[in-house]
């Protein structure tokens, strides 16, 4: 899963923030999947609302793997409107997203582990 996400935050804490928890995923406005605001905006199937408020899409206080938890959620719900999707409730929809999670946490920690390894026996 490729998730683009722009960031349009008044706070200042908040939008760097964001930006250091979603380098690897920050797009434009313009070409995004998913738009983070931390105002609540209308008439937009992109935007995820981020504040303290009940209604928010995310609530805050956070952590980043809460954060790219709920995104791709939101992405898989927002593909499933544009297209038809294979999974018929969300809890199908939640089981693969957390299996994608892992699998991604996985081939993170493997990589770490193999450069550590390369780095050890290359002095």
């Amino acid at each position: 899963m490729f998730l683009r996400v722009a960031v349009e935050c008044k706070s200042p804490l908040m939008q760097k923030s964001l930006e250091l928890f979603l380098g690897k995923y920050l797009s434009s406005a313009k070409n995004c999947d998913i738009l983070l605001r931390d105002v609540k905006c209308m008439n937009d199937k992109r935007c995820f609302y981020i504040s303290s408020s009940k209604d928010a899409d995310l609530v805050k206080p956070f952590s980043k793997s809460q954060l790219i938890l709920a995104l791709e959620k939101r992405y898989g719900s927002v593909n499933e409107t544009d297209r038809k999707s294979e999974f018929a409730d969300d809890e199908k929809l939640d089981f693969e997203i957390l299996e994608k999670r892992i699998e991604s946490l996985t081939k993170e920690y493997q990589a770490n582990i193999l450069r550590a390894v390369r780095a050890f026996y290359e002095k």
